[in-house]
């Protein structure tokens, strides 16, 4: 087995946590295992959360960790210059008009309260499937009509292959906002197809979204998106078993670096939270 580029991809909006850590760690693990290089993609496109005290924190926690990166941005004014999602929107919007041209792609101005009140679990049933908005009507989103996809085959690491079905929380996903910026998920099956990833590292609560990419990049004609290897791994949770969030601050790096924590520390505080069984399986590639 063997990687060329795996990637690293955090959002600035907020000061990343203990979780960031372990994700990050175990990628840069897995690539040195695997002869892989890191690329650092910084998903910016959120103006509205992004904040550039967020963007060096994600430079300093990577120091602080000691994982150089091969390809990427070294400072904010990289980012802003040269990798910064913005420049990419030739890409975004060539997808998107791809999609169109699909006709999988259906308008909807449902808003997230009133999808809560349709469906408790605040999943999106399809509603705006028969109502045939314009695609052009101003404060509509475009969501990929999913009813017909199929099974979903995708390579698990270590496991193997695997095959699924898109599950409710995630059909009928988004690919561009109602503020007509492209969406998280045609974002990232774009971009990993650019820069050529086989390998993503991600948390098991973005499994739907591993799924949903993949059939997004089916619907692109991108096929070479099928052929990455994803690793799905645990999550650290706070005391009250809660996820971890970067908006709430919550066992921030940037916090336990002034307490004085070295790295040691941090990979023990991940240790006593992830099950022995989950290092098991990888090998103990970390510790």
């Amino acid at each position: 087995m063997k990687f060329s580029l795996t990637r690293i991809a955090p959002t600035p909006s907020g000061f990343l946590h203990l979780g960031n850590a372990f994700s990050f760690l175990l990628t840069q693990a897995i690539a040195k295992k695997y002869g892989a290089k890191i690329f650092l993609r910084i998903d910016d496109l959120d103006r509205e959360r992004y904040r550039s005290e967020y963007v060096q924190d994600i430079f300093d926690t990577l120091d602080f960790l000691e994982i150089p990166i091969d390809q990427g941005p070294k400072s904010l004014e990289e980012l802003e210059s040269e990798w910064s999602q913005v420049h990419r929107m030739s890409l975004y919007d060539q997808a998107l008009e791809n999609l169109r041209q699909t006709k999988r792609v259906f308008s909807c101005d449902c808003s997230r309260n009133k999808i809560q009140q349709m469906d408790s679990r605040g999943y999106y049933l399809g509603q705006c499937l028969d109502r045939r908005i314009p695609l052009d009507r101003p404060e509509t989103a475009w969501r990929i009509n999913t009813l017909d996809s199929d099974f979903i085959s995708f390579t698990e690491y270590p496991q193997g292959k695997k095959t699924d079905l898109i599950p409710e929380e995630t059909a009928f996903y988004i690919v561009r906002k109602k503020d007509k910026l492209p969406a998280y998920h045609l974002t990232s099956v774009v971009d990993d197809i650019h820069f050529g990833v086989d390998l993503v590292v991600r948390g098991i609560d973005l499994y739907p979204s591993t799924l949903a990419q993949l059939d997004l990049a089916g619907h692109l004609g991108k096929e070479s998106f099928g052929q990455i290897t994803f690793l799905h791994h645990e999550l650290i949770r706070a005391e009250n078993q809660s996820k971890l969030s970067k908006s709430a601050g919550s066992l921030a790096i940037q916090t336990l670096r002034k307490e004085g924590k070295k790295l040691e520390d941090v990979k023990n505080l991940i240790r006593n939270q992830v099950s022995t069984e989950f290092f098991q399986v990888l090998e103990g590639l970390i510790f």
